[in-house]
Protein backbone atom coordinates (compact mmCIF):
# COMPACT_ATOMS: atom_id res chain seq x y z
CA UNK A 1 0.00 0.00 0.00
CA UNK A 2 3.03 2.32 0.78
CA UNK A 3 4.07 2.37 -2.54
CA UNK A 4 1.01 3.58 -4.23
CA UNK A 5 1.44 7.42 -3.34
CA UNK A 6 4.84 7.93 -4.75
CA UNK A 7 3.38 6.30 -7.75
CA UNK A 8 0.66 9.07 -7.76
CA UNK A 9 3.52 11.79 -7.79
CA UNK A 10 5.10 10.35 -10.04
CA UNK A 11 1.97 10.05 -12.58
CA UNK A 12 1.02 13.28 -12.00
CA UNK A 13 0.73 14.74 -15.76
CA UNK A 14 -1.54 11.55 -16.55
CA UNK A 15 -4.00 12.31 -13.58
CA UNK A 16 -7.28 13.67 -14.38
CA UNK A 17 -8.70 15.74 -11.61
CA UNK A 18 -12.48 14.62 -10.61
CA UNK A 19 -15.12 16.04 -8.76
CA UNK A 20 -16.43 14.57 -5.24
CA UNK A 21 -19.99 13.87 -4.53
CA UNK A 22 -20.38 16.24 -1.91
CA UNK A 23 -18.59 19.31 -0.99
CA UNK A 24 -16.43 18.13 1.59
CA UNK A 25 -15.12 15.11 -0.62
CA UNK A 26 -12.59 15.71 -3.06
CA UNK A 27 -11.28 13.28 -5.72
CA UNK A 28 -7.96 14.21 -6.74
CA UNK A 29 -6.85 11.30 -8.93
CA UNK A 30 -7.01 8.10 -10.56
CA UNK A 31 -3.69 6.29 -11.90
CA UNK A 32 -4.21 2.92 -14.22
CA UNK A 33 -4.36 -0.39 -12.84
CA UNK A 34 -4.03 -3.39 -14.60
CA UNK A 35 -6.63 -4.20 -16.77
CA UNK A 36 -7.64 -0.80 -17.37
CA UNK A 37 -8.99 -0.08 -13.96
CA UNK A 38 -8.88 3.14 -12.64
CA UNK A 39 -8.14 4.09 -8.46
CA UNK A 40 -9.85 7.07 -7.31
CA UNK A 41 -7.46 8.74 -4.86
CA UNK A 42 -9.63 11.11 -2.24
CA UNK A 43 -8.19 13.51 0.37
CA UNK A 44 -10.34 15.08 2.94
CA UNK A 45 -9.73 17.25 5.37
CA UNK A 46 -10.97 17.23 8.81
CA UNK A 47 -10.71 19.32 12.59
CA UNK A 48 -9.52 17.87 15.28
CA UNK A 49 -10.25 18.70 19.07
CA UNK A 50 -7.20 19.50 21.48
CA UNK A 51 -7.52 20.11 25.44
CA UNK A 52 -4.83 20.72 28.13
CA UNK A 53 -5.20 17.80 30.67
CA UNK A 54 -3.64 17.56 34.38
CA UNK A 55 -0.87 14.90 34.72
CA UNK A 56 0.66 15.49 38.14
CA UNK A 57 2.08 12.56 38.25
CA UNK A 58 4.05 10.40 36.00
CA UNK A 59 6.10 6.62 36.11
CA UNK A 60 8.71 7.55 38.68
CA UNK A 61 11.50 4.99 37.48
CA UNK A 62 14.52 6.60 35.72
CA UNK A 63 18.28 6.72 35.53
CA UNK A 64 18.54 9.88 36.18
CA UNK A 65 17.96 11.39 39.64
CA UNK A 66 16.79 15.59 39.54
CA UNK A 67 17.32 17.69 42.73
CA UNK A 68 16.39 21.04 42.79
CA UNK A 69 13.45 23.74 43.34
CA UNK A 70 12.27 26.26 39.92
CA UNK A 71 9.95 28.90 39.61
CA UNK A 72 8.29 29.71 36.07
CA UNK A 73 6.13 32.76 35.58
CA UNK A 74 3.75 30.64 33.67
CA UNK A 75 4.11 27.11 34.59
CA UNK A 76 4.52 27.82 37.80
CA UNK A 77 6.73 26.15 41.43
CA UNK A 78 8.04 22.54 40.99
CA UNK A 79 10.14 20.97 43.78
CA UNK A 80 12.07 17.92 42.50
CA UNK A 81 13.87 15.38 44.64
CA UNK A 82 14.43 10.89 44.55
CA UNK A 83 14.90 8.08 46.53
CA UNK A 84 17.04 5.13 45.21
CA UNK A 85 18.66 1.65 45.98
CA UNK A 86 22.22 1.08 45.98
CA UNK A 87 23.46 -1.75 43.92
CA UNK A 88 25.18 -5.14 45.43
CA UNK A 89 28.18 -6.70 43.96
CA UNK A 90 27.71 -10.76 44.42
CA UNK A 91 29.75 -11.13 47.72
CA UNK A 92 30.31 -8.16 48.35
CA UNK A 93 33.12 -7.43 51.05
CA UNK A 94 35.80 -4.59 52.06
CA UNK A 95 38.72 -5.83 49.90
CA UNK A 96 40.98 -5.32 53.20
CA UNK A 97 40.67 -5.33 56.69
CA UNK A 98 39.96 -2.12 58.31
CA UNK A 99 42.96 -1.04 61.03
CA UNK A 100 41.29 -2.53 63.83
CA UNK A 101 37.78 -3.11 62.14
CA UNK A 102 37.29 0.36 61.89
CA UNK A 103 36.31 2.93 59.40
CA UNK A 104 37.57 6.08 58.77
CA UNK A 105 34.65 8.23 57.14
CA UNK A 106 31.57 7.69 54.88
CA UNK A 107 30.75 10.56 51.93
CA UNK A 108 27.40 10.29 49.72
CA UNK A 109 28.27 12.14 46.55
CA UNK A 110 25.95 13.25 43.92
CA UNK A 111 27.74 13.55 39.96
CA UNK A 112 26.10 16.00 37.21
CA UNK A 113 27.57 16.70 34.04
CA UNK A 114 28.83 19.97 33.54
CA UNK A 115 25.34 22.68 32.36
CA UNK A 116 23.12 19.73 33.20
CA UNK A 117 20.75 21.79 35.02
CA UNK A 118 17.60 23.95 34.62
CA UNK A 119 17.56 27.46 35.90
CA UNK A 120 20.27 29.78 37.70
CA UNK A 121 23.31 28.07 38.45
CA UNK A 122 24.69 30.95 40.89
CA UNK A 123 21.74 30.41 43.34
CA UNK A 124 22.61 28.64 47.01
CA UNK A 125 21.17 25.74 47.11
CA UNK A 126 21.06 22.62 50.10
CA UNK A 127 21.07 18.98 49.43
CA UNK A 128 19.88 16.86 52.45
CA UNK A 129 19.39 12.77 52.64
CA UNK A 130 17.72 10.47 54.52
CA UNK A 131 17.55 6.78 55.31
CA UNK A 132 14.65 4.85 53.66
CA UNK A 133 13.24 2.45 56.18
CA UNK A 134 10.30 0.55 54.24
CA UNK A 135 11.07 -1.45 51.01
CA UNK A 136 10.16 0.53 47.71
CA UNK A 137 8.13 -0.82 45.24
CA UNK A 138 8.93 -1.08 41.49
CA UNK A 139 5.91 0.70 40.12
CA UNK A 140 6.06 3.89 41.56
CA UNK A 141 4.70 7.36 40.20
CA UNK A 142 6.06 10.97 40.43
CA UNK A 143 3.64 11.74 43.16
CA UNK A 144 4.65 9.28 45.97
CA UNK A 145 4.75 10.31 49.62
CA UNK A 146 8.21 10.04 50.85
CA UNK A 147 6.70 10.31 54.67
CA UNK A 148 5.84 6.68 53.84
CA UNK A 149 8.99 4.96 53.11
CA UNK A 150 11.44 7.36 55.07
CA UNK A 151 12.30 8.25 58.49
CA UNK A 152 11.99 12.14 58.12
CA UNK A 153 13.41 12.87 61.55
CA UNK A 154 16.73 11.85 60.70
CA UNK A 155 18.98 13.66 58.81
CA UNK A 156 22.32 11.42 57.19
CA UNK A 157 23.56 14.83 56.48
CA UNK A 158 23.81 18.07 54.20
CA UNK A 159 25.59 20.13 52.25
CA UNK A 160 24.92 23.41 50.75
CA UNK A 161 26.34 24.04 47.08
CA UNK A 162 25.51 26.43 43.33
CA UNK A 163 25.50 24.47 40.46
CA UNK A 164 28.44 25.83 38.89
CA UNK A 165 31.09 25.88 41.51
CA UNK A 166 33.28 29.44 40.84
CA UNK A 167 36.06 27.62 43.22
CA UNK A 168 36.62 24.92 40.64
CA UNK A 169 39.99 26.74 38.71
CA UNK A 170 39.36 26.95 35.03
CA UNK A 171 42.32 24.62 34.66
CA UNK A 172 40.56 22.01 36.04
CA UNK A 173 37.18 22.11 34.87
CA UNK A 174 38.64 22.67 31.15
CA UNK A 175 41.24 19.72 31.30
CA UNK A 176 40.95 17.06 28.88
CA UNK A 177 42.63 13.49 28.48
CA UNK A 178 41.94 11.63 25.37
CA UNK A 179 39.80 14.60 24.26
CA UNK A 180 37.16 14.04 27.00
CA UNK A 181 37.00 16.10 30.02
CA UNK A 182 37.86 14.79 32.95
CA UNK A 183 36.18 17.06 35.46
CA UNK A 184 32.65 15.98 36.66
CA UNK A 185 31.07 18.70 39.04
CA UNK A 186 30.11 16.73 42.45
CA UNK A 187 28.02 17.36 45.35
CA UNK A 188 30.01 15.71 48.40
CA UNK A 189 27.74 15.28 51.41
CA UNK A 190 29.42 13.88 55.19
CA UNK A 191 27.54 10.89 56.52
CA UNK A 192 27.78 9.63 59.87
CA UNK A 193 30.78 7.17 60.77
CA UNK A 194 28.09 4.62 62.18
CA UNK A 195 26.35 3.99 58.66
CA UNK A 196 29.57 3.19 57.06
CA UNK A 197 30.68 1.17 60.34
CA UNK A 198 27.38 -0.75 60.31
CA UNK A 199 27.84 -2.03 56.65
CA UNK A 200 31.29 -3.20 57.39
CA UNK A 201 30.33 -4.76 60.82
CA UNK A 202 27.56 -7.04 58.33
CA UNK A 203 30.31 -7.67 55.80
CA UNK A 204 31.79 -9.42 58.56
CA UNK A 205 28.83 -10.86 60.72
CA UNK A 206 26.02 -11.71 58.35
CA UNK A 207 27.52 -12.34 54.46
CA UNK A 208 24.54 -13.93 53.56
CA UNK A 209 23.18 -10.36 53.39
CA UNK A 210 25.31 -9.71 50.25
CA UNK A 211 24.65 -13.14 48.55
CA UNK A 212 21.44 -11.08 46.60
CA UNK A 213 20.15 -7.93 45.73
CA UNK A 214 16.98 -8.21 47.57
CA UNK A 215 18.98 -9.53 50.65
CA UNK A 216 20.97 -6.52 50.73
CA UNK A 217 17.84 -4.47 50.12
CA UNK A 218 16.47 -5.88 53.07
CA UNK A 219 19.35 -4.47 55.06
CA UNK A 220 20.10 -1.26 53.35
CA UNK A 221 16.67 -0.26 51.83
CA UNK A 222 18.45 2.74 50.15
CA UNK A 223 18.24 6.82 50.55
CA UNK A 224 16.04 9.54 49.98
CA UNK A 225 17.82 12.62 48.56
CA UNK A 226 15.90 16.20 48.95
CA UNK A 227 16.15 20.10 48.13
CA UNK A 228 15.94 22.01 51.62
CA UNK A 229 17.11 24.80 51.21
CA UNK A 230 17.04 27.43 48.01
CA UNK A 231 14.93 28.16 44.81
CA UNK A 232 16.03 28.53 41.11
CA UNK A 233 17.61 25.55 39.72
CA UNK A 234 17.03 22.02 38.98
CA UNK A 235 19.74 19.40 38.70
CA UNK A 236 19.85 16.30 36.43
CA UNK A 237 22.22 13.78 38.24
CA UNK A 238 24.28 11.42 36.71
CA UNK A 239 25.43 8.99 39.40
CA UNK A 240 24.76 8.65 42.70
CA UNK A 241 27.20 6.76 45.14
CA UNK A 242 28.40 6.08 48.62
CA UNK A 243 32.04 5.71 49.58
CA UNK A 244 33.36 4.30 52.48
CA UNK A 245 37.15 4.87 53.31
CA UNK A 246 39.15 3.38 55.62
CA UNK A 247 43.20 2.48 56.44
CA UNK A 248 44.41 -1.15 56.10
CA UNK A 249 48.25 -2.20 57.13
CA UNK A 250 50.27 -3.70 54.65
CA UNK A 251 54.05 -5.39 54.89
CA UNK A 252 56.79 -3.26 52.91
CA UNK A 253 59.78 -4.91 51.42
CA UNK A 254 62.06 -4.67 54.53
CA UNK A 255 59.12 -6.10 57.01
CA UNK A 256 58.36 -2.80 58.00
CA UNK A 257 54.48 -1.88 59.11
CA UNK A 258 52.93 0.64 56.01
CA UNK A 259 49.57 2.07 55.97
CA UNK A 260 47.10 2.59 53.11
CA UNK A 261 44.23 4.25 52.21
CA UNK A 262 41.25 2.85 50.56
CA UNK A 263 37.76 3.05 50.02
CA UNK A 264 34.63 0.76 48.85
CA UNK A 265 31.81 2.23 46.97
CA UNK A 266 28.20 1.25 46.78
CA UNK A 267 26.71 2.86 43.15
CA UNK A 268 22.75 3.51 42.17
CA UNK A 269 22.95 1.39 38.84
CA UNK A 270 20.20 0.82 36.20
CA UNK A 271 19.86 -2.81 38.04
CA UNK A 272 18.27 -1.47 41.11
CA UNK A 273 15.65 1.43 41.29
CA UNK A 274 15.99 5.32 41.43
CA UNK A 275 12.83 7.27 41.47
CA UNK A 276 11.99 10.62 40.92
CA UNK A 277 9.58 12.38 43.02
CA UNK A 278 7.91 15.91 41.50
CA UNK A 279 5.83 18.45 43.36
CA UNK A 280 3.77 21.52 41.81
CA UNK A 281 3.56 24.00 44.54
CA UNK A 282 1.95 26.51 41.99
CA UNK A 283 -1.86 25.69 41.07
CA UNK A 284 -2.09 24.81 37.98
CA UNK A 285 -5.45 25.46 37.04
CA UNK A 286 -5.25 28.35 35.22
CA UNK A 287 -3.45 26.28 32.40
CA UNK A 288 -6.17 24.21 31.97
CA UNK A 289 -8.99 26.56 31.77
CA UNK A 290 -10.76 26.24 28.26
CA UNK A 291 -8.75 28.39 25.28
CA UNK A 292 -9.54 28.83 21.71
CA UNK A 293 -6.28 29.52 20.60
CA UNK A 294 -3.57 27.03 22.59
CA UNK A 295 -3.26 24.28 24.72
CA UNK A 296 -0.19 23.10 26.96
CA UNK A 297 2.45 20.83 27.75
CA UNK A 298 4.51 21.00 30.84
CA UNK A 299 6.88 18.52 32.56
CA UNK A 300 7.67 17.34 34.90
CA UNK A 301 4.44 16.01 35.89
CA UNK A 302 2.56 18.79 34.81
CA UNK A 303 -0.35 18.91 32.16
CA UNK A 304 -0.03 17.11 28.12
CA UNK A 305 -2.27 17.95 25.39
CA UNK A 306 -5.22 15.91 24.65
CA UNK A 307 -6.21 15.42 20.63
CA UNK A 308 -9.63 14.52 19.79
CA UNK A 309 -9.62 13.07 16.18
CA UNK A 310 -12.89 12.84 14.34
CA UNK A 311 -12.52 9.22 13.83
CA UNK A 312 -16.71 8.40 13.86
CA UNK A 313 -16.73 11.42 10.76
CA UNK A 314 -14.14 9.61 9.12
CA UNK A 315 -15.40 6.04 8.89
CA UNK A 316 -18.43 7.61 7.50
CA UNK A 317 -16.82 9.39 5.06
CA UNK A 318 -14.09 6.73 3.83
CA UNK A 319 -16.44 3.85 4.08
CA UNK A 320 -14.49 1.09 2.74
CA UNK A 321 -11.69 2.91 1.07
CA UNK A 322 -8.14 2.49 2.11
CA UNK A 323 -6.23 5.05 4.37
CA UNK A 324 -2.96 5.66 2.86
CA UNK A 325 -1.89 9.16 4.30
CA UNK A 326 -2.64 11.31 7.64
CA UNK A 327 0.60 13.95 7.70
CA UNK A 328 0.14 15.24 11.53
CA UNK A 329 1.88 18.23 12.60
CA UNK A 330 1.90 19.97 15.99
CA UNK A 331 2.48 23.69 15.76
CA UNK A 332 4.11 25.53 18.74
CA UNK A 333 3.88 29.62 19.66
CA UNK A 334 7.53 31.21 20.30
CA UNK A 335 8.95 30.44 24.05
CA UNK A 336 9.08 33.14 26.81
CA UNK A 337 11.66 35.93 26.43
CA UNK A 338 12.52 36.38 30.38
CA UNK A 339 15.21 35.39 32.14
CA UNK A 340 15.25 30.85 32.99
CA UNK A 341 12.50 30.63 30.80
CA UNK A 342 11.54 27.50 29.75
CA UNK A 343 12.72 25.32 26.60
CA UNK A 344 10.32 23.14 24.63
CA UNK A 345 10.58 19.71 25.02
CA UNK A 346 12.94 17.93 22.67
CA UNK A 347 11.18 15.02 21.50
CA UNK A 348 7.09 14.11 21.87
CA UNK A 349 5.34 10.67 21.83
CA UNK A 350 2.48 10.24 20.51
CA UNK A 351 -0.33 7.23 21.67
CA UNK A 352 -3.91 6.52 22.25
CA UNK A 353 -4.61 7.22 25.75
CA UNK A 354 -5.93 4.62 27.20
CA UNK A 355 -2.09 3.04 26.42
CA UNK A 356 -0.41 5.80 28.54
CA UNK A 357 -0.45 3.35 31.67
CA UNK A 358 1.21 0.50 30.48
CA UNK A 359 3.76 2.73 27.73
CA UNK A 360 6.66 3.21 30.09
CA UNK A 361 5.98 0.46 32.64
CA UNK A 362 6.13 -2.51 30.02
CA UNK A 363 9.82 -0.77 28.56
CA UNK A 364 8.04 0.00 24.94
CA UNK A 365 9.37 2.35 22.34
CA UNK A 366 8.36 4.10 19.30
CA UNK A 367 7.20 1.40 16.87
CA UNK A 368 5.32 4.26 14.39
CA UNK A 369 1.98 2.22 14.00
CA UNK A 370 0.82 2.46 17.67
CA UNK A 371 2.78 4.99 18.94
CA UNK A 372 4.76 8.08 17.22
CA UNK A 373 7.96 10.55 17.94
CA UNK A 374 8.48 13.43 16.99
CA UNK A 375 11.48 16.03 17.72
CA UNK A 376 10.80 19.66 17.88
CA UNK A 377 11.91 21.93 15.32
CA UNK A 378 13.47 25.75 15.92
CA UNK A 379 13.26 26.83 12.59
CA UNK A 380 9.49 25.93 12.18
CA UNK A 381 8.60 25.47 15.70
CA UNK A 382 6.36 22.23 14.86
CA UNK A 383 6.60 18.59 16.01
CA UNK A 384 5.86 16.79 12.57
CA UNK A 385 4.92 13.00 13.21
CA UNK A 386 5.06 10.27 10.55
CA UNK A 387 2.05 9.01 8.45
CA UNK A 388 -0.40 7.82 11.24
CA UNK A 389 -2.65 6.16 8.93
CA UNK A 390 -2.02 3.06 10.28
CA UNK A 391 -3.12 3.78 13.79
CA UNK A 392 -6.19 5.16 12.29
CA UNK A 393 -7.15 2.27 10.07
CA UNK A 394 -6.73 0.17 13.06
CA UNK A 395 -9.26 2.38 15.55
CA UNK A 396 -11.92 2.65 12.40
CA UNK A 397 -11.64 -1.76 11.78
CA UNK A 398 -12.07 -1.83 15.89
CA UNK A 399 -14.01 1.00 17.05
CA UNK A 400 -15.93 2.61 14.23
CA UNK A 401 -18.15 4.92 16.56
CA UNK A 402 -16.15 6.28 18.91
CA UNK A 403 -13.61 8.84 18.10
CA UNK A 404 -9.54 8.77 18.43
CA UNK A 405 -8.30 10.16 22.01
CA UNK A 406 -4.69 10.62 21.52
CA UNK A 407 -2.33 12.30 23.73
CA UNK A 408 1.38 14.12 23.46
CA UNK A 409 3.77 13.30 25.86
CA UNK A 410 7.22 14.76 26.38
CA UNK A 411 9.37 12.12 26.42
CA UNK A 412 13.37 11.34 26.77
CA UNK A 413 14.81 9.71 23.65
CA UNK A 414 17.69 7.30 24.66
CA UNK A 415 19.55 7.03 21.73
CA UNK A 416 21.90 3.37 20.60
CA UNK A 417 24.14 3.58 17.58
CA UNK A 418 25.18 0.07 15.64
CA UNK A 419 26.99 0.03 12.45
CA UNK A 420 27.11 -2.32 9.40
CA UNK A 421 29.69 -3.99 7.73
CA UNK A 422 30.71 -0.80 5.81
CA UNK A 423 31.00 0.70 8.55
CA UNK A 424 27.98 2.84 8.29
CA UNK A 425 26.36 4.14 11.61
CA UNK A 426 22.60 3.63 12.06
CA UNK A 427 21.23 5.93 15.11
CA UNK A 428 17.98 3.94 16.57
CA UNK A 429 15.54 4.38 19.36
CA UNK A 430 16.85 2.21 22.58
CA UNK A 431 14.16 3.80 25.32
CA UNK A 432 11.98 6.29 26.01
CA UNK A 433 11.06 7.64 29.34
CA UNK A 434 9.13 10.55 30.40
CA UNK A 435 10.79 13.85 30.17
CA UNK A 436 11.44 14.74 33.57
CA UNK A 437 13.65 17.91 33.39
CA UNK A 438 11.36 21.23 33.66
CA UNK A 439 10.02 22.55 30.28
CA UNK A 440 7.00 23.86 28.76
CA UNK A 441 5.34 24.83 25.44
CA UNK A 442 2.27 26.65 24.15
CA UNK A 443 0.63 24.40 21.09
CA UNK A 444 -1.55 26.33 18.71
CA UNK A 445 -4.98 25.20 18.35
CA UNK A 446 -6.36 27.37 15.97
CA UNK A 447 -8.98 25.94 13.51
CA UNK A 448 -6.11 26.17 10.46
CA UNK A 449 -3.29 24.69 13.04
CA UNK A 450 -6.25 21.87 13.75
CA UNK A 451 -6.86 20.79 10.77
CA UNK A 452 -6.28 17.17 9.53
CA UNK A 453 -6.04 15.75 6.35
CA UNK A 454 -6.69 11.99 5.64
CA UNK A 455 -5.77 10.63 1.67
CA UNK A 456 -7.85 7.07 1.01
CA UNK A 457 -7.78 4.91 -2.42
CA UNK A 458 -10.79 2.99 -3.60
CA UNK A 459 -10.43 -0.08 -4.97
CA UNK A 460 -13.17 -0.96 -6.26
Amino acid sequence: MMKIKPLLIGLGLGITILSGCSDDLNLVGSTIQPGGDKMPVYVDTFQMQATTLLMDSVYARTTNGLLGEFYDPLYGNVKSDYICQFYCPDDFKFQHEPINGQIDSVDFKIMYQDKAWVGDSLTPMRAQIYPVTKQLERDFYTNFDPTDYCNMQESLGMQTYTAYDNSVPDSVRNHKYNDQYTYIPTITIRMPKTFGQKIYDETVNNRGTFSSQENFNEFFPGLYITNTYGSGNILQITYSSISIYYRYNVKGSQNQDSTVYSSETLNVTKEVLQLNRFENTTDLSPLLQPNDSITYLKTPAGVYTQLVIPAKDIAERINDRIINNIPLTIKALPQENWQWALSAPANLLLLPKDSLATFFVNNKIEDSNTSFRAEYSNSSRSYNFSNIANLMQEHIKNNPEKDMVLLLVPVDRVVGESQNYYGQTTYYTAAINNYLLPSGVKLLKTPEAMKIIVTTTSYK
